[in-house]
């Protein structure tokens, strides 16, 4: 939807419920609405007779709107679009429906956990559980980390974070593999799964037998209600949980093994 680029139109979609705004090269402000919002309203309030209305993606498997995937500054990792001119250590994503942009909070959580953790006692490899685009896995390689394997069960997502690897030159240290932690063999000194709470307790025995000798495992996708079940999963299994980080309703635990 394009309107009219002053200020007051600004403001007037901000209070309307925009869920994202710009201006554009040529003047005009492209805005995210919600669907309630109906374009005969919006033209009403702000006094003009047409607008186009066009259809908007959703990023991260639908669960974050925006109009288009700008940088992102995350620690160390500055993360963007794939047309966009790069610096050196950028990484760069093409556009997907692969969940993991950088955006959403649970893929936040994580990256700064991973700066952290590899800026303290870098591992030598890690375990990418649900990699999704392949942000997480493709980020600790940027940020040190020699090698790095991701899994999935979702074709597509591989082939995208098989793309993304090729695009920043980071194909020869990523081995992607379909399937679970169950359908994979050897240990890890770090681990990360960005998922769901229901998964990551089913998932709990397989992840932990991916864990090395004082390896870390990070778990992420938590809902802050749900954290102590999925804390409790993992702590019968003999992990021990080092901190927990949090932001908006989402917690990540950070847990090290107890051998």
């Amino acid at each position: 939807m394009d309107l009219p680029g002053d200020e007051a139109t600004f403001d007037r979609l901000i209070e309307l419920g925009a869920v994202d705004a710009e201006r554009q090269p040529d003047g005009t402000l492209a805005a995210l609405m919600p669907d309630s919002v109906a374009p005969e309203q919006l033209a009403g309030v702000l006094g003009i007779e047409t607008l186009a209305v066009s259809a908007v993606p959703g990023r991260d498997a639908g669960s974050v709107w925006v109009l288009n995937i700008r940088p992102v500054q995350i620690g160390r990792l500055r993360i963007i679009p794939a047309a966009a001119p790069a610096r050196p250590g950028d990484l760069r994503l093409v556009e997907s429906a692969a969940f993991g942009t950088g955006l959403h909070p649970t893929t936040r959580l994580c990256l700064e956990i991973l700066d952290d953790i590899i800026q303290s006692s870098p591992p030598q490899a890690m375990l990418d559980v649900g990699t999704g685009s392949g942000i997480l896995a493709l980020a600790a390689l940027r940020l040190g980390v020699p090698s790095a394997t991701g899994i999935d069960i979702d074709a597509p997502s591989l082939a995208v974070a098989g793309e993304n690897a090729r695009l920043n030159q980071l194909d020869g240290c990523l081995r992607l593999t379909a399937g679970g932690p169950d359908m994979i063999d050897g240990t890890w000194p770090l681990v990360v799964a960005n998922v769901l709470a229901a998964p990551l307790i089913e998932m709990a025995p397989a992840l932990v037998r991916r864990v090395g000798h004082q390896g870390h495992l990070v778990l992420s996708g938590i809902p802050a209600g749900v954290q102590e079940d999925v804390y409790r999963a993992y702590r019968h299994l003999g992990m021990r949980h080092l901190r927990t980080t949090a932001a908006e309703t989402w917690t990540a635990l950070i847990l090290a093994s107890g051998w």
